[in-house]
Parts: structure tokens; sequence; C-alpha cells
């Protein structure tokens, strides 16, 4: 059967919104637990506009809309929205507002705008609510109009749940729900609501295959001072591990009733929750009697500072993920010497089945980015049956790729130089590796946060006169999430708070150069905040790199690196070298060799 086209769809939409009294529809990117990679049964604002980027919002109007998104997306965008009829509202761009304010331009008193309850977190219904009163305007969340016209619309994902255990999960479940506990009676909280997936997996010691790329389930976690109840699918979790549950106080529910268990607080409840991580429709029914105390996750906070065994794990997985890239960059770079006929589709098989080989291996942390010249300028670039480029002995191959492993997750970014690369591109992929270098050998001040040390990695490009429109790091979770606050390094944002970087935090480090229709680069490693030394001045914090794959030298100017550049490369590389070698062999160590040598 044809699919339906997407105008089709939008007019079906506009038709239920004429039935109810609807002047707009706003469809986020989100689910009831307002994750980054959706399960294809919150996919709405894919469905309805064909745009496939991870981050976006759809507003549709009786005659017009838009979809708005960030500057890693532009190109993509406009590709995947051609035909739709929906134009492409640029984030962060001068002249174009954000969807609120584009909103408030159109409505009037008594317009109705409709979002779904289940994906619209407490805090942005309650903003949204006071900037749509302004005009006279209301927001309903009781209306699902996407879902309602949404034929075959994907059920819940249903895949079970395992125990994360032992060597690999550090720290037990009693001991993490003791930790919360106590953040509860300081606050004064006699019960906590969570709904975000990487925390209710990380303080159950479980994990599951619910969302492509994270290992984490639908759930809801309801704890109080004596027990606490999971809502989940039952159909889903083993014999064995409700047992292990039960031992440690943890009941199970069907996942559907958190909202009616939430309605059946006492009112002398007080119920602590993050505002912005619990959607409108978990907490329609609270009683009015039940005071609120809003505050960040505390179980966030912990799980980003990962323990010294944590820390040992992933420096393990970090040996074993290197060495399957090594294995696969040598096959990558011998076939396309060989006048093989490779593709960027081949990149992303070559990548995963040589980190399948490595024990412990469990899936891809996020979809490879296989983007060879031209392509490597979409950041979030991906390669699809429909349009994929063949690669040929010249220009840059650049490959963002992460693996999940029993005992940690990585992401990491290299450029291959396939062939002749330009002056051009040597200079600016030196330029980014420069940034990169500065902000991994930076010391800091214990209270300092990524904001504030951002602008370390971009100076290189600033004096030569470029940026790059994307954060220059992420928080990375432990057999978790690749994404993970509540720590990252990006620009300072209005109304965004500062988050100290804390040791055991781990994150991204990467900075990256785009020219559309030509080619981009990006380098990346993971690292993790250590201590440094302690001063008159306080303590001082400072990275340590856990990443090990070398650097492809062929696509550098050497030239543009200061001699403590140099070193710090050239530290790196043998770094990788004494890690790796004892891992490969034959014509892989070959490659692993060559690749390390001294600049």
């Amino acid at each position: 059967m044809t699919a339906q086209p997407i105008p089709a769809r939008l007019q079906a939409l506009r038709a239920a919104m004429a039935r109810e009294g609807v002047a707009a529809v706003v469809v986020p990117t989100a689910d009831p637990h307002l994750s980054e990679y959706l399960p294809p049964r919150w996919q709405a604002r894919e469905w309805l506009s064909g745009f496939t980027g991870s981050s976006g919002t759809l507003v549709v109007t009786a005659t017009g809309g838009g979809l708005w998104t960030d500057s890693r997306y532009f190109s993509q965008a406009e590709q995947e929205l051609a035909g739709s009829g929906l134009p492409l509202m640029r984030l962060n761009v001068a002249h174009t507002p954000e969807h609120v304010a584009w909103l408030a331009d159109q409505l009037g008193p008594g317009d109705v705008v409709a979002i779904a309850g289940d994906s619209l977190d407490v805090a942005g219904a309650e903003s949204l609510s006071r900037r749509l009163g302004a005009t006279g305007a209301t927001l309903r969340t009781d209306l699902d109009l996407p879902a309602s016209i949404w034929p075959g619309r994907p059920g819940r994902p249903d895949a079970p749940i395992y125990v994360h255990a032992a060597p690999f999960a550090a720290v037990d479940r009693a001991d993490k729900l003791r930790h919360v506990r106590t953040a509860m009676l300081r606050a004064g909280a006699t019960h906590h609501l969570l709904s975000s997936l990487d925390d209710i997996a990380w303080l159950t010691n479980l994990r599951g295959a619910d969302v492509d790329y994270n290992p984490v389930f639908l759930a809801h976690l309801l704890i109080d001072d004596a027990k606490a109840t999971l809502f989940v699918d039952a159909a889903k979790v083993p014999a064995e591990v409700k047992r292990g549950l039960a031992a440690d106080g943890i009941a199970l529910a069907d996942y559907g009733t958190v909202a009616s268990a939430v309605a059946a607080l006492p009112d002398d409840a007080v119920l602590m929750l993050d505002a912005g991580r619990v959607v409108v429709s978990v907490l329609e029914g609270l009683p009015a009697g039940v005071r609120q105390v809003r505050a960040a996750l505390p179980s966030t906070a912990q799980k980003a500072r990962k323990t010294t065994d944590e820390l040992d794990h992933i420096r393990d997985v970090m040996r074993r993920d290197g060495a399957a890239l090594a294995h696969a960059f040598r096959r990558i770079e011998a076939g396309v010497a060989a006048g093989e006929p490779l593709t960027e589709l081949d990149v992303d098989t070559i990548v995963r089945e040589a980190r399948a080989a490595q024990t412990g291996f469990v899936g891809e942390s996020f979809s490879t980015i296989a983007a060879y010249q031209a392509n490597g300028a979409l950041p979030h670039y991906r390669a699809t049956e429909a349009h994929f480029s063949p690669l040929a002995a010249k220009g840059l191959l650049l490959v963002d790729s992460g693996g999940q492993y029993l005992g940690g997750t990585t992401d990491i970014t290299r450029v291959l130089a396939l062939g002749a690369v330009t002056d051009e591109q040597k200079r600016d992929s030196t330029l980014v590796l420069k940034g990169m270098i500065a902000l991994s050998r930076a010391r800091f001040p214990k209270g300092a946060s990524g904001p504030q040390l951002d602008a370390l990695a971009r100076a290189p490009l600033w004096a030569a006169g470029m940026d790059f429109g994307h954060g220059t790091g992420h928080g990375v979770g432990y057999f978790l999430n690749v994404h993970e606050g509540p720590h990252s390094i990006r620009p300072p944002r209005t109304g965004v708070g500062l988050v100290p970087l804390e040791t055991g935090m781990i994150t991204s480090i990467e900075p990256g150069l785009y020219k559309p229709g030509r080619y981009g680069i990006r380098h990346e490693n993971l690292a993790v905040v250590t201590q440094a030394d302690s001063t008159e001045f306080g303590d001082f914090f400072a990275f340590e790199t856990l990443t090990l794959c070398p650097f492809d030298r062929r696509g550098l100017e050497p030239r543009l690196l200061e001699p403590s550049e140099r070193a710090w490369l050239d530290d790196y590389h043998a770094t990788v070298r004494a890690a790796l070698s004892p891992l490969l062999d034959g014509a892989d160590r070959e490659w692993l060799q060559w690749h390390c040598a001294p600049l």
C-alpha cells in the first residue's frame, strides 16, 4: 500500500483541527519521558512533516505553519521538507522568531492551541500558557490530534528488561535508592516522581531495548520513604528480575496507571519532581493539597559522576573500542586504495561488525554518521539506501560512531584522508584539532562550568573568522544514553543555568567546521574530569582523555601546530599505540603503528 503523502497528512490534521475548534497544533519531538530518541509510537512530528532529525518542533495552523530546528539540520531539513508545504524555520538565526513568539503573532483572543499532554513537560506547559494568555489564546493538552489521524500508529515497544549486573553495576540499587531518599529528606519531600528513562534504568540497575541506541525501557518510578513503585509493562519483566526488585522494596504496577497513582497521593504529601522532565498528562490528576518541591533529579547528578570502578570498566571498553576501530578503518582505507566499490553504507557495516566482535558489545550508541566529502558538512548526516555516496581515493571521510558495552558507552569522531586532500582541508582540519587540544589540556578551577570553557575549543577557528553551530561537548552515560546531563560544553544560553563540572563527569570534546557543499570536519574524544591540583586559590580540575584511536595525520598541516600541540598529539598517539597494540596483530597492528608515528 502506498504511504499517504505528507500534504495529505497535514490536510487530515487541519480537518481534525477544524472539528475541534483548534487554531494551531504544536508537535514537539518528545514522548512521555521527554527522551532524545523516540520510540516509533511518538514520532508524530516525523510522520507529519517528513523531517527525520532528532530535534525539531512542528507547528500547524489552518493555513500555514513551519518546522523549527537548529543549524545541525538546516541542509537536511531543506531536503526533507521539500514538497510538504512546510517552510523551514531556522532557530537562532537573526529575524527568525522561535515557535512560541511566532504563534503569539498568529493568534488572537479565543484561539486554542493543542499539544498532546504526554509530549509536553509541566514547566513548558506553564510557560506556554502564560505566553498564549497574553494574546487571549488558551492551551489544551487533552487533545492528541496527530494520533487521531494516524492510521496504523505503532504500539508501545515490548523489549524484555534485564539486569545490569556486577561487576559492571558497581553500586547496588539499594544504595542508590538510599541516596535519593536522603535528598528527599533534605527537601522535605514524602514522595519523588521520575519519568526520565536513563535515571530509572540507572537507579534500578536494569536495562532494556525500548529506545533505539539507548539501553533503557519505558517506565515511571514513584519513590516514598519506605518503598518504590515501578510503572512498567509487567510482561517485559522476567520473574527473577521481579524477585530481585521486590527484595529491594520495588513493586511493579502497570505502565498506564502512573497518573492514577499520582492522583491517589494523600493531600498532605509533598512531591519532589523536576518540572522539566515530567509530562503534563502524568500530573493532570494531582490533588490540589499536594505540595510540589521542584528540583533537579538527585539521581542525575549522582549518575553523571562515574565511580572509580565504573571508570576502570570504561577505560577497558575504550581499549576494545579503539581496537575495533583500528581494524575497521584499516579495512576501509585498504579497500578504497584497492579500488573496491565501497560506499558510506559499507563504512557503517564495517564499523558495526568490528565492534560486534568485541567482548561485552551490546549495540551501537547512535546511528553511525559516515559522511564522505560534501556530506560531512551535514553534522547529523545519515546515509540511507535511497541516498548515499560512493567512496573514492581522494578527499575526507568523516566517521562519527559509538558503541554500547556492558562496561560503558563510547562516542568518537575521526576524519580519514582517503587520498589527496587540499591545503584548505588540511588547514581547517588542523584548526579544529588545535581547538580540541586546547580544551583537552585545560586546567580550570572547581566550580567552573562547560559554557565557561567552550571558547577554548573555538578560539583557533574564531581567529580565522570561522565557527561551528553546535555544542562542543555533552555528557555520556555509563552503558546508558550517549547524551547525558546535567553538564555540557557549549556557548552560554539565556535562561539556562551553569552546571559546574565535577570529578568523574565524562564529556565529549568535539569541535567542528562545516562548509556546505564541500566538506565537514569534526574531531571528537571522550574525556573525564579529574582532580589536577590544589593551590592557595583552591582546587583545580583537568581532563583525562579516555578515547583511544589515532588521528589521521595525512589530513593535517603540522606547520600550524605549536610545539606544545605537536607534543600533545605525539604523546596521545604513543598512549594509543601502547594501549591498542596488544589487542591487534598483523595488518591491523601495522596500520596502528603507522598512524601513531610521531609527526
